[in-house]
């Protein structure tokens, strides 16, 4: 049985730092992409970042020099590392996993079209 476990997330001021983690279990992770996503309320879900099989990684614009993401295969977890909060980064936090690879594991890579989803954690930034 796949599973995407999410935690990390909280309320901070501005300014603040959070990190994210996924526990993944029941498929072979380190062969997959794994990606973060967001969606804030009355909003699109959003690719924030994400980083294949080879941990070369991609970083969404709006998060880019403010968040890290990295994966442990010992460990099979991801990590989303958000400093510098800023309130618009408020939302719930998503971990995906998919088996594509290269140009395919990207941000702009729709969550739905992720094999495995996780249920989200919940981020809260106040100014």
């Amino acid at each position: 049985q796949v599973r995407l476990v999410e935690s990390g997330g909280g309320s901070v001021q501005a300014g603040g730092s959070l990190r994210l983690s996924c526990a993944a279990s029941g498929y072979p992770y380190r062969t997959y992409c794994m990606g973060w996503f967001r969606q804030a309320p009355g909003k699109e879900r959003e690719g924030v970042a994400v980083i294949d099989s080879d941990g070369s990684t991609t970083t969404a614009d709006s998060v880019k020099g403010r968040f890290t993401i990295s994966r442990d295969n010992a460990k099979n977890t991801l990590y989303l590392q958000m400093n510098s909060l800023k309130p618009e980064d408020t939302a719930m936090y998503y971990c995906a996993a998919d088996p594509v690879r290269g140009s395919s594991c990207r941000p702009a890579r729709r969550y739905e079209n992720f094999a495995y989803r996780g249920q989200g954690t919940q981020v809260t930034v106040s100014s």
